[in-house]
């Protein structure tokens, strides 16, 4: 078996991979790079053979996953797409609002590339997507040589990692994994047996946890904030990726209230994308391994988001809550309006981040600024000074380093393969495995590089 990275760039990105036998070709991933623009956004798809890939295997619907399925999948018309049903469905969403989102940029930005697929080419192929259940081992080539099974990886809705074994060999590849419980998803349930090769995300290689941290203490901490701006008759803008930490959030939101941590009363607003996430959450809130089963967000809490409460645009005002994506704030979305047009230069108000904020976007511009300092939140618009409370939360939906560490460890691959992380996060793991896993062969994949397993 040959393990060979797809990947464009090395770090965060494109996630995309090739496991190859004599009979089959599968590819793990097809993901769009979040800093590149056009067909650098795209993997190397060029090295493979058009009309040579068995399958696709998507691991979870953040773009840096599947962003490209399209793409790869016209050069491999034939070839399967493999994900959970869960899967299957936010990814059509994504993918959907991916080419609303292209199409603008190259009215904006005058990207030729730009859409890379078109909404009657998603139509197309998600309704050929392939749904697997976890832990159900299925065939990824017509004659059955090689065969996966999915297992919950604790990171959104639907996500999974997957032991493939072909050639009498079997290779784990995580996808993103968490596997401590947060307020919605549960934590990651992986096998624990010998693999001989385990392709691994590094994403929080670089990031201590700190010490004494508990879940529960920072959800308590993000109240008591919450509770302290609604009293002043502030607002909170708290920035979210549309999937997955929206409802993280609304989860949280949902407790607080309940337990009076916050005024019962207090509006939470959500829009746009999110809503439509929110949506899917919620058709799977009896099937899904998750906290909270069976209870409906847009149905069981008083969210004015959900359309059959809200028309037009979301209103600005004081004593409310608002979620609203982009969770990195970037350019034209929600949260950078919001940010722009009167949070951030208020002392009344709170903006608080739950997740990951690049320093090159404006979220992170805000995360490295000091109180009174002036930040640019769009290139079109003057800057804008940071008076409001601001405030950082650790509720990542990646593992911890160590947790990560001990997986790997507990696996004893004869290989690993160190992926989908920046240049320190892959070091710190390949130091770490090295020390930890002697006889261990720890890789670092160069994109186009073959590696027998």
């Amino acid at each position: 078996m040959i393990f060979k990275s797809l990947c464009r760039h090395t770090g965060i990105g494109a996630n995309s991979y090739l496991l190859e036998t004599r009979c089959a070709k599968v590819v793990l991933d097809a993901g769009m790079h979040p800093k590149h623009e056009g067909m650098e956004a795209v993997p190397h798809f060029e090295f493979l053979e058009s009309g040579s890939v068995d399958s696709v295997v998507i691991t979870h619907s953040h773009l840096d996953h599947v962003g490209t399925l399209p793409v790869l999948l016209k050069d491999h018309p034939e070839a399967k797409v493999f994900l959970t049903p869960e899967t299957a469905e936010l990814a059509s969403a994504m993918l959907h609002n991916s080419v609303n989102v292209m199409q603008s940029k190259r009215i904006e930005h005058g990207i030729v590339d730009y859409p890379l697929f078109e909404h009657r080419e998603l139509d197309r192929i998600t309704e050929t997507f392939e749904a697997r259940g976890i832990e159900r081992t299925f065939d990824l080539d017509r004659e059955g040589t090689m065969r996966a099974t999915f297992h919950d990886a604790g990171h959104i809705l639907g996500s999974v990692g997957v032991t493939i074994e072909a050639s009498g060999k079997r290779v784990m590849y995580t996808g993103d994994i968490n596997f401590e419980h947060s307020t919605l998803q549960k934590g990651a349930l992986f096998p624990e047996e010998h693999v001989d090769a385990l392709i691994v995300e590094t994403t929080r290689g670089a990031q201590e946890r700190t010490p004494g941290y508990n879940r529960a203490d920072e959800e308590n901490a993000l109240a008591e904030a919450i509770a302290g701006v609604i009293a002043r008759k502030g607002s909170v803008l708290i920035p979210v990726f549309a999937m997955g930490k929206t409802q993280e959030v609304l989860g949280m939101l949902h407790r607080f209230k309940s337990e009076g941590l916050i005024p019962r009363h207090t509006p939470v607003y959500i829009g746009g994308l999110s809503t439509k996430m929110t949506h899917v959450y919620d058709r799977f809130s009896d099937v899904s391994r998750r906290h909270l089963p069976g209870f409906r967000f847009l149905k069981d809490m008083d969210i004015e988001g959900s359309e059959r409460k809200r028309k037009g645009p979301i209103p600005f005002g004081s004593g409310c809550i608002y979620a609203l994506s982009s969770g990195m704030m970037s350019e034209k979305t929600v949260s950078n309006v919001f940010a722009r047009q009167g949070i951030l230069e208020n002392k009344r108000h709170g903006l608080f981040f739950v997740g990951y904020a690049d320093p090159e976007t404006p979220g992170g511009r805000i995360r490295m600024a000091k109180p009174g300092e002036m930040v640019l939140l769009d290139p079109a618009h003057p800057p804008v000074p940071l008076h409001c409370e601001m405030r950082v939360f650790d509720f990542s939906g990646h593992s911890t380093r160590d947790a990560i560490a001990d997986y790997a460890v507990k696996l004893r691959p004869k290989k690993v393969f160190l992926v989908h992380g920046d240049d320190d996060a892959v070091e710190w793991f390949r130091q770490e495995l090295q020390r930890r896993l002697p006889e261990t062969q720890v890789l670092v994949p160069i994109p186009g590089e073959e590696h027998n397993i």
